[in-house]
């Protein structure tokens, strides 16, 4: 019996290691891979590996590199650090990912990507243009339904500048706080996180519908046309905010 725990040691060892280093290159060749997603440049290995181009559907992320926890497999699941691109790259962050049969956990997540990648060429209505950065920091995620158990951390767009057929509106810096709702995914911005006088939430409700129930004052520091059309949203109220409600398809998608 001594005999046979040994060799069921040994080969459970032995497992243990030639999945170690099985190169992560050939994993991916005989992964079900979704047909909408690409990897080039793999090397390394499962434990420890990098990609150098990943694509999903029009956006490409660079250096795309991972380290694996082994010891988290004995808990079933996988604990991850994760990080894409550098400062010096267009898309950038890092996180610490959990995957289990429960979903999808991450924290200290920091992603930076300018709008041009969250649009990937997206046809936005009357013409618009966007241009800007964006930052997300996450304090802690989890998975739930329909999006999240938990979510904590700030949303942060930098330098927009809105252009259309009706005008040009340079939004400037805004900033949201992101949470988690009755399992939706929030974000809310108070009136002294922007320059255009802007408060309310935006929920995403499922994959392409989003909840906008938020409202909009004039400022000294809104763009003139901005300040022009805001009288085509309704009325004033007693504190001088005019109405922006909003549910429905997300612009673009």
């Amino acid at each position: 019996m001594k005999l046979f725990f040994k060799i069921l040691l040994a080969l459970l060892i032995y497992v243990f290691f030639l999945v170690a280093y099985v190169p992560a290159n050939w994993l991916v060749s005989i992964a079900p891979v979704p047909h909408n997603i690409k990897l080039s440049g793999v090397s390394g290995t499962l434990w420890q590996g990098q990609a150098d181009m990943l694509k999903i559907d029009r956006r490409q992320i660079d250096q795309v590199s991972w380290q694996l926890n082994p010891w988290s497999l004995l808990l079933a699941q996988a604990d991850l650090d994760v990080t894409i691109g550098t400062r010096a790259t267009p898309v950038s962050g890092k996180a610490n990912v959990t995957l289990s049969m429960s979903g999808i956990k991450a924290e200290n997540l920091r992603f930076e990507a300018p709008s041009s990648f969250l649009l990937a060429g997206a046809r936005l209505p009357f013409r618009t243009k966007v241009l800007g950065d964006l930052s997300v920091i996450v304090e802690k995620f989890e998975q739930g339904q329909p999006w999240c158990e938990q979510l904590t951390g700030k949303l942060f767009v930098n330098g927009v500048d809105v252009t259309n057929q009706f005008g040009a509106y340079p939004l400037g810096n805004m900033a949201f706080n992101l949470a988690c709702v009755d399992g939706q995914v929030q974000l809310s911005a108070e009136d002294k996180g922007n320059d255009i006088g802007l408060a309310g939430t935006v929920t995403l409700v499922d994959q392409k519908r989003v909840q906008v129930a938020a409202k909009i004052k004039p400022t000294p520091n809104q763009p003139e046309d901005l300040t022009k059309a805001l009288a085509f949203l309704g009325k004033q109220d007693s504190q001088g905010y005019y109405p922006i409600n909003y549910q429905g398809r997300i612009p673009g998608m």
